[in-house]
């Protein structure tokens, strides 16, 4: 049996518009990167309530896009849960994978990336249920 559950929205964004996209969606969404925020890393993370969803912007040289994280306590079983649904494996970063939904949406699986985490997950049996 494992968990998961969707964690953050993660938005892409081309490095030379990076600053000028964190400084909308900040605005856009009400919310800020934490005091501080080195803005020339890779990622931003917008300050937000633990029990809410994330907003990630990523520095990402793909087009610019939207993509969702699953967070999972056992990233094998959800990759392979998801595979039985129709997703199909891209690629593996490190120690997440990057996959194609049947819609032909990307999503990320990753391992626990909330501090509540399994809080509001779902419970999966072997069976992909």
């Amino acid at each position: 049996m494992h968990q998961s559950k969707l964690c953050t929205l993660v938005i892409d964004c081309p490095p030379q518009e990076f600053q000028q996209a964190v400084a909308f969606w900040s605005h856009a969404l009400g919310r800020r990167p934490p005091e501080g925020a080195d803005l020339g890393k890779r990622y931003v993370e917008m300050e937000v309530p633990v029990d809410r969803i994330q907003v990630l912007l990523q520095q990402s040289e793909d087009s610019p896009a939207v993509h969702l994280d699953i967070e999972t306590d056992d990233v094998d079983a959800e990759v392979a849960r998801l595979e039985a649904a129709g997703a199909e494996r891209k690629r593996q970063v490190r120690t997440w994978w990057v996959m194609k939904a049947p819609s032909g949406h990307d999503f990320c699986v990753v391992k626990p990336q909330s501090q509540d985490f399994p809080a509001g997950a779902n419970q999966w049996d072997g069976s992909g249920e």
